[in-house]
């Protein structure tokens, strides 16, 4: 990383630059009392009372002396987009993906939406702030809080880091008001085409618009799947389930698909572990990206949490990228 001008180290970063991604380079002193030097990359989200709050691409607010520093300057706003990508912003992506987790009930706070749905899946049971609530932070926070409360809920906050326009301020500012980040994922996105060219066994795969027992059964992330499940699983612009039979009532594997105008988000590819290594998984997602691509659309995204390394790999290979981590922030805090 160069920070140097005219061979020295420089300091190029002011509190003037606050919200904007920077890259510092601080000294702290190893074991040995020797001088080490350790490097941080993130949005700058506050420079108060001699410390510097730099956020991380992965949530994690890291504290800096401002008398540690032996240099820093700002950098691009975002990594540049790889060739081949579909081009979108956070907000964009943001919404598609909402739509596809639709609450049971949700309630508009600005331009903030609080989305429950019974505790089925935080992406339906959390705020999803995308601007101004309309009135002062805490106040908001409190607000939801409260709304959580009445529905017997925790308060959970879904952010997002590590692209232009993303909330590594507002995650900041959780994490010093009592909220802790419990989990951390991926929103990958890639060409559509690609997916539903790869070469898989699709004639195993059965398509329907409605989800079933078994499928259900496969899908553990529920007790008994009330009304409240079969809403939020069901809901979205066009939805399509997958099934691949297996030896039992139980399917081998499953996925569900959401197609939003360009967009065909990919969910729920689960696959029984007796079945793994044999190509389920691409199979439904090459079914479902062909149904997608016959509706219109042409790029696909899909949510995974950042320690999947088996569905991070097989990910990758299908040609989706990182776009940017989103987060989701809980309450823990006594009021």
């Amino acid at each position: 990383m160069e920070f140097t001008a005219g061979g020295r180290l420089e300091v190029r970063i002011t509190p003037s630059d606050v919200g904007k991604r920077v890259s510092v380079r601080r000294r702290a002193e190893s074991a040995d009392g020797a001088a080490k030097f350790t490097d941080t990359v993130g949005v700058l989200t506050s420079w108060t009372g001699g410390v510097l709050l730099i956020t991380r691409r992965t949530g994690e607010t890291v504290r800096i002396p401002e008398s540690s520093l032996v240099a820093g300057k700002v950098v691009p706003a975002a990594p540049a987009r790889r060739r081949g990508m579909p081009a979108a912003s956070f907000e964009e992506l943001a919404r598609v993906s909402a739509r596809a987790w639709q609450p049971v009930e949700s309630e508009q706070l600005g331009e903030w939406v609080l989305r429950a749905a019974s505790g089925f899946t935080r992406r339906a049971n959390s705020v999803l702030p995308l601007g101004d609530p309309g009135i002062p932070v805490d106040d908001a926070l409190a607000r939801a809080r409260a709304w959580y409360a009445e529905r017997g809920l925790p308060a959970y906050v879904q952010t997002a880091t590590g692209a232009e326009g993303t909330q590594e301020r507002l995650c900041a500012a959780l994490a010093e008001r009592g909220w802790e980040r419990e989990v951390t994922a991926e929103l990958r996105t890639g060409g559509l085409a690609p997916i539903g060219d790869l070469d898989a066994d699709v004639r195993r795969v059965r398509l329907g618009r409605s989800v079933d027992e078994p499928w259900l059964r496969r899908y553990q992330r529920f007790g008994v799947p009330g009304p409240h499940v079969l809403k939020v699983l069901g809901g979205g612009p066009s939805v399509w389930f997958a099934t691949i039979s297996g030896e039992s009532d139980v399917p081998a594997a499953i996925g569900r698909c959401v197609v939003d105008g360009r967009w065909a988000g990919f969910m729920a590819v689960e696959v029984d572990p007796a079945y793994r290594r044999q190509g389920l998984a691409t199979a439904v997602m090459a079914a479902l990206a062909r149904r997608a691509l016959d509706e219109g659309a042409s790029a696909a995204w899909l949510q995974v949490e950042s320690d999947n390394d088996g569905a991070l790999a097989l990910y990758e290979g299908m040609g989706l990228a990182v776009h940017h981590l989103y987060h989701h922030f809980r309450y823990s805090r006594s009021s």
